[in-house]
């Protein structure tokens, strides 16, 4: 609507003025009108408008027009209408327009007509606070028990987190019974753990059991452009949950607002995530003991949270989620199997053993992706094989079987794996092997998967030893076998030198350094040496980097010893990776006790896979072709009478 007005307006505006006349002075207007060349005339305020006799354009220009515009001032009206009068031509006076005089206006009316209504109307009709709108207003979903049906059956793998909740939901439940005795329940409850291991399942079940109002809003919600609306958000969101108590508000990723007050590089108290935080530490102290509000906020950075959001009296209680044990990932399993189609050879139990530091997403993910593994290959339900394959790509990504290899690169890559697979098969306390691959992940050549025996809560002095050996197993390999190394070797490097700095400047076991802690806790991370002042000297240092040095050096050492050793087993294993690509921990402990494996290769495999599909399409052809028409018995030919 507003391009058709400002069209019109420009239709009306370009034909005020006659498209094709002349503009003239004066003097030769008045020299046309005594000749008599001058038709008929159009006076107006501003303006004469003329037509010329055809008999006058005779001799002049092809191109001249015969209409022409005289500019006039408003005190030459009248001496002009007495001029015609006297003639004897055809003339009128042109009254003024209002609409003329005014239609400049009109584009600028048109433009505060849809600020108006498009930008100051939406606010103001949105609520909040004045011209702000609904920019103060809180963004937070609420969700009641039959909207969110999730109870602690959907929780599992954090029993003690579970046990630790139970009087919160008690005395939502009934508030009255922990008044009796005038105790206070907790005004806040500070979920730690680490990302995936159901923080926010968590605060739901709480919600989902106690049948109260669940208010979940982000930390990222509160901030917004404008300074303040952050501050006015919590506000608006307190004020709502008091009005609906009992209730639970849930304050998912509380760092994003609730960091150390003075610790940023742009810092200040007209900082607005500090203004944000000032209002939640003032909301949360607003409360009364008869306000029945829990908040529950959770975080996987609570050394970053600010001392006086966690003091008793607001976050008074730290629930810690940790990742699930194996009993914990077993339960964890259970839960999420239960929703697809288990074939009978699935092991939960070996999948919960195989996936140490596993997350509750992680697993969910595995069972997810299995599922779809099975759906795309057309299995009845899901097998053993989809579930380990399905872990293999949440932890190290889908196998890129297209990748064109070049075959030096294959052989290497196979040396570089049956070193790792060897070292860690022959070393004491390394974990056992579960499988080795040459099959590419993501951007790696291949992968030798570990299967350990129980879940590691600390590290031993040679259990991290062996680890270190088992990383340099893969370089070795190559400059043993290969006379050459390559970069494939990069994530190894940095996996062992971390391990050897932290034995040495965090754990205590350098010989040398001793018992001491030369670790920096209190810098800000991501600012180097500016983020705070090195806690010992250069000398320490020194030592530190010869400890670090001498211990790769002596676990290098100890491996090459290892390897040169057991050269049949290397090439053995090698060959062994050449001709089926994968191996797992068994036929990894029979190739090293000098067994040969009988099972077909990753080629019968494919001419048996491409055999059954072409076996499939012809049974399905010969089917279609033999299949009776319909209604053939009635479109048939008509037995004649009489003949049989």
């Amino acid at each position: 609507m507003i391009l058709i007005l400002m069209a019109m307006t420009m239709i009306v505006l370009f034909g005020k003025f006659s498209p094709h006349a002349d503009q003239i002075r004066m003097d030769v207007f008045l020299r046309r009108l005594e000749n008599g060349e001058v038709k008929k005339v159009t006076l107006s305020s501003s303006i004469l408008e003329g037509e010329m006799h055809e008999k006058a354009m005779v001799g002049l220009d092809s191109q001249a027009s015969p209409n022409f515009q005289v500019v006039i001032s408003p005190d030459q009206v009248e001496w002009l209408s007495a001029k015609l009068e006297t003639s004897q031509i055809e003339w009128d006076v042109k009254k003024p327009s209002i609409f003329l005089d005014i239609i400049w206006i009109i584009p600028w009316i048109l433009i505060f007509v849809f600020m108006y209504f498009f930008v100051f109307r939406q606010l103001r009709g949105a609520g909040g606070a004045g011209m702000l709108g609904s920019f103060g207003r809180s963004r937070h979903q609420v969700s009641n028990k039959e909207q969110s049906k999730v109870t602690f059956e959907n929780v599992a793998g954090i029993d003690e987190a579970k046990e630790e909740v139970q009087e919160i939901i008690q005395f939502l439940r009934s508030p009255k019974k922990f008044q009796r005795l005038g105790g206070r329940i907790p005004r806040g409850i500070l979920l730690i753990g680490e990302p995936g291991c159901g923080k926010t399942l968590l605060a739901k079940a709480i919600a989902g059991e106690a049948d109260v109002p669940f208010f979940n809003i982000s930390g990222s919600d509160f901030v917004e452009m404008f300074v303040g609306v952050g501050a006015s958000r919590v506000r608006d969101l307190f004020k709502q949950a008091k009005e609906n108590s009992p209730c639970i508000i849930f304050l998912d990723e509380i760092d994003a607002v609730g960091r150390k007050r003075g610790t940023g590089v742009a810092g200040g108290g007209h900082d607005e995530r500090e203004q944000t935080l000032n209002a939640i530490l003032v909301e949360m102290d607003g409360f009364s003991t008869n306000d029945q509000v829990i908040v529950i906020a959770a975080t996987n950075r609570a050394d970053v949270l600010d001392h006086a959001l966690t003091r008793p009296g607001r976050f008074d209680r730290q629930i810690y989620v940790p990742l699930p044990d194996i009993k914990g990932r077993f339960e964890i399993l259970k839960v999420h199997a239960k929703k697809v189609k288990m074939g009978p050879d699935a092991d939960l139990h070996r999948l919960a053993r195989v996936t140490p530091m596993f997350s509750g997403a992680d697993l969910e993910a595995i069972i997810n992706e299995a599922a779809l593994a099975a759906t795309m290959e057309e299995k009845d339900n899901v097998e053993m094989i989809d579930l380990e394959e399905a872990r293999d790509k949440v932890r190290w990504g889908r196998a890129r079987r297209s990748r064109v290899i070049d075959e030096n690169e294959k052989v290497a890559t196979a040396y570089h794996e049956s070193g790792h697979a060897l070292v860690q098969s022959l070393i004491e306390h390394a974990d056992p092997v579960h499988k080795v691959s040459i099959i590419p992940r993501l951007n790696m050549g291949g992968a030798t998967f570990s299967l350990p025996e129980k879940d590691r809560t600390m590290y031993t002095r040679q259990y991290c030893l062996a680890m270190i050996k088992v990383c340099f197993g893969g370089r070795v390999a190559e400059e043993i076998f290969c006379r050459d190394i390559s970069s494939g070797a990069q994530g190894d490097i940095k996996q062992a030198t971390e391990i050897a700095r932290k034995m040495t400047m965090e754990w205590g076991m350098s010989e040398s350094l001793g018992f001491v802690h030369y670790g920096n806790e209190n810098g800000i991370p991501g600012l180097g040496d500016f983020g705070g002042a090195r806690e010992f000297s250069d000398k320490t240092a020194d030592l530190i980097d010869n400890e670090i040095k001498q211990l790769m050096n002596q676990n290098y050492k100890e491996v090459k010893d290892i390897l040169e050793k057991h050269r049949d087993q290397m090439e053995a294993l090698k060959d062994a990776l050449m001709k089926y690509e994968t191996l797992d921990g068994d036929e990894v402990k029979q190739i090293i006790a000098g067994k040969i494996l009988d099972k077909p290769t990753v080629g019968d495999l494919l001419a048996a896979e491409q055999q059954r599909h072409a076996e499939k399409k012809t049974a399905e052809k010969t089917q279609t072709k033999n299949a009776p028409a319909p209604d053939e018995g009635l479109t048939g030919p008509m037995p004649q009478p009489g003949l049989s």
